[in-house]
């Protein structure tokens, strides 16, 4: 009975394990600037890079460091409400003291000023993680806009 019971305890375990514990690496710094961005939170936002980050944005000038990397979406978050944010297609690797992770995005934002047209901004990117301060940090985020991308 009691190996029944520990089989059962078992395969329950191993059916929820994803539910059960926390995301990790990119995978969770993911997260966090997903719900950061979709609460137009420029601090959130910000506290998912690492102080020595390095962040490629496309048509952007690299953001190296994390006084960049917060004036860079300082301009993007003052200009634009962000109206969604996902993240799609996504694969991780753990690797050391590092995690991986590459997938497919899409923000769509809309001018705070009221002119303009909303804009949707889709494509591919690649990311390192590194865990600093005790938690999971992007090192290296890495956007690239898909050519194939439909603008509204």
């Amino acid at each position: 009975m009691k190996t029944k019971y520990l089989v059962q305890m078992t395969v329950a375990l191993l059916i929820t394990s994803g539910s059960v514990f926390a995301a990790e690496g990119v995978e969770a710094v993911d997260q966090a600037w997903q719900k950061a961005m979709l609460a137009n939170d420029l601090e959130g936002v910000v506290a998912c890079y690492a102080k020595d980050a390095v962040m490629f944005v496309p048509g952007e000038a690299t953001a190296q460091g994390l006084d960049a990397v917060r004036k860079a979406y300082a301009e993007m978050l003052g200009a634009n409400t962000v109206t969604a944010a996902t993240i799609s297609n996504t694969h991780y690797q753990p690797a050391g003291e590092f995690a991986l992770g590459w997938g497919e995005f899409t923000l769509k934002m809309k001018p705070k000023s009221g002119t303009g047209d909303a804009s949707t901004m889709a494509g591919r990117f690649s990311a390192v993680a590194k865990k600093e301060g005790g938690k999971w940090v992007y090192m290296i985020d890495h956007a690239s806009e898909a050519v194939d991308a439909k603008k509204p």
